[in-house]
């Protein structure tokens, strides 16, 4: 997978079935081509804080707001490439910066805790000392040092982040035939777990589509093809807010909720329980 390190873009997202899918599918032909990777399996580590701060903040949809994820382009073993990537959106623009590496060691490098910036120098050089060898290990240029210098800000600053949320999925690509900048994705099979937080083990998950559902994303800078903007509306297919990461943690809400509610019915339960046990007692 080539590794573009730095992305500047407006991602607009629609939902739609499989009958809008396949009639889309057909009116790109000419606009659109399917990339080199054909489908591809991506899958996301989530990292947030205990309380969810991050993606809560982005649920409020605030005119700026981030994300820290490690992901992996099919189920990586410890030496598959992998990218640990910040996501900022500001004012509806996307603003996506990552680094290489292999998995063992960006798995290793987000779970090691993060020097106090305050602390003595010798006790901060440790992280940046790590981020060091894996740029020498991965070759690593101006950009991505400067990214990796980004990246450990971001943790510096939520300095309580853990792995929160595998969220996966299975992805085509496509890029313009006359403009290579217009991106389009289709994501299906959108997929999220809470246990298990190690993308070796695969991209299995409680699902948030239906069967027939798909995701799309059109990505660029700059106003969509106005061809491609009239097949959008003669196919009824509009723009909705949509965040995986964001809809996964939805659920995981609301099974918290649900579990909690029928742990206090079922104490409540029990206790009406032991207290008609005790009166008949008392009655003999």
């Amino acid at each position: 997978m080539k590794n573009k390190g730095v992305f500047k873009r407006v991602e607009t997202k629609y939902l739609m079935n499989q009958f809008q899918y396949r009639a889309l599918r057909a009116e790109l032909e000419g606009i659109a081509c399917v990339d080199q990777y054909g489908e591809t399996s991506i899958l996301n580590i989530y990292y947030d804080t205990p309380d969810f701060r991050l993606i809560r903040t982005s649920l409020d949809k605030p005119l700026y707001k981030e994300k820290l994820r490690l992901r992996s382009y099919g189920t990586p073993t410890d030496e598959s490439t992998s990218f640990v990537e910040i996501k900022k959106k500001f004012q509806g623009v996307v603003y996506k910066r990552r680094v290489p590496m292999r998995y063992e060691d960006a798995v290793r490098y987000l779970d090691s805790d993060v020097p106090d910036r305050n602390a003595p120098e010798t006790e901060r050089a440790g992280n940046h000392l790590c981020a060091e060898q894996i740029g020498k290990q991965q070759n690593w240029g101006p950009v991505e040092q400067q990214i990796s210098g980004e990246i450990n800000y971001f943790r510096q600053r939520y300095r309580d982040l853990k792995p929160q949320m595998v969220v996966s999925y299975d992805r085509i690509a496509m890029y313009g035939v006359e403009d290579p900048e217009l991106r389009i994705t289709f994501d299906r099979n959108i997929r999220w777990r809470t246990l298990d937080l190690d993308l070796r083990h695969g991209g299995y998950g409680h699902a948030l589509l239906q069967p027939d559902q798909y995701l799309m994303e059109i990505k660029i800078m700059g106003a969509m093809p106005q061809k491609l903007a009239n097949i959008l509306s003669r196919l009824k297919i509009f723009s909705v807010s949509y965040s995986k990461y964001g809809s996964g943690y939805r659920r995981y809400f609301q099974f918290q909720t649900q579990y909690l509610v029928t742990q206090m019915l079922e104490n409540e339960i029990a206790a009406a329980d032991e207290r008609r046990m005790r009166m008949r007692g008392a009655q003999a």
